[in-house]
């Protein structure tokens, strides 16, 4: 994102740049830890299989491979490895088995970072305003893949995908989804001949049935804060535990990363903690639980999410609401 132009006065831009240092080792050492958990599960879910252990191993090399986005994220934004070519074949190779190809996801969240909570140009806004029924729909994962798949067909013979992009990048997204459809295609061809089910067992059934965990991640980074221009106050950081941060690939610090998005994975929680002592000013945070009961009960009791005005925080934990509230009350 070499274009983009981050938050000014929250950090030194000297210490700036010693966080923005890529590391290879690092990278390695993340995605390496990453896959080879996904190979574990998947050994341990052939060995289950056709007993009720198949159930929570299938339930977790689902959750992990979802996950496995935090890779693409991180290697769209050239962070993971300081060697620029790793990232994009390593991204290309995630992004086919996410069935998101790598250029498409790069333009749309790219677009997403430079306007932030932006109704009009926020390329992760470009949908329905929730209700609860179309909110659950979304958590459960069907009306993800019931967008995602669709859309593989439509940039495939090219057709428009509501996210703007120059010709050359339309070109270079149409090409890239191709590649893809016949790499999809292959892999069912040979099932076929081999009478196979392992790409079904393994990769595309957990990856699908799980995605409401991953959801969890998805739903928490913005919804229910301000839409006003400022990431620091229009993006959320969760508090978990260290195995969903090194599973999230530490994108649970969201606010950190959104105001600097050219921090690499792990130096984020640095990035946090520092900016934080330096301003005085935590960001919005929540626990995965807190937020999903908290957009159920505002959802349940007001019923659309146009009924709360742009620049309301909706969705808070109850002690950051009083602080609001007394602060309103003293000005």
């Amino acid at each position: 994102m070499e274009d983009f132009i981050p938050r000014k006065g929250l950090i030194e831009p000297k210490r700036l740049r010693a966080l923005s240092q890529r590391s290879d080792l690092r990278g390695w050492l993340q995605l390496t830890s990453h896959s080879g958990a996904i190979v574990l599960t998947g050994f341990l879910l052939n060995a289950a299989w056709g007993t009720w252990w198949a159930v929570p191993v299938f339930i977790l090399h689902g959750t992990l491979i979802n996950f496995l986005y935090a890779a693409q994220h991180e290697l769209s934004h050239w962070t993971v490895f300081k060697t620029r070519r790793l990232n994009e074949i390593f991204g290309r190779i995630v992004g086919f088995t996410q069935l998101y190809p790598r250029d498409f996801d790069q333009i749309q969240h790219f677009a997403h970072h430079r306007h932030t909570q932006d109704w009009e140009h926020d390329t992760e806004l470009i949908r329905q305003r929730w209700t609860l029924p179309s909110y659950l729909l979304y958590l459960s994962g069907m009306s993800y893949w019931a967008s995602r798949i669709p859309r593989l067909f439509r940039l495939t013979f090219g057709r428009d995908t509501k996210i703007p992009m120059s010709a050359d990048d339309k070109r270079r997204v149409v090409r890239e989804t191709r590649w893809h459809m016949a790499g999809y295609a292959a892999i069912a061809a040979l099932s076929f001949w081999f009478q196979s089910w392992a790409a079904v067992t393994f990769w595309l059934a957990p990856l699908i049935a799980t995605k409401c965990v991953h959801q969890l991640q998805n739903t928490i980074e913005h919804l229910g804060l301000t839409h006003e221009d400022n990431t620091w106050a229009n993006t959320r950081t969760v508090r978990t535990n260290p195995v969903m941060r090194w599973m999230g690939w530490n994108m649970q610090y969201h606010t950190a990363h959104h105001t600097f998005p050219s921090v690499p994975f792990h130096r984020l929680s640095t990035l946090h903690e520092e900016i934080i002592e330096n301003t005085g000013v935590a960001p919005n945070s929540m626990t995965y639980l807190g937020f999903q009961l908290e957009v159920m009960r505002q959802l349940g009791w007001r019923g659309s999410e146009v009924d709360f005005a742009d620049n309301e925080n909706w969705i808070v934990e109850e002690r950051q609401r009083r602080r609001e509230a007394a602060g309103n009350a003293g000005a």
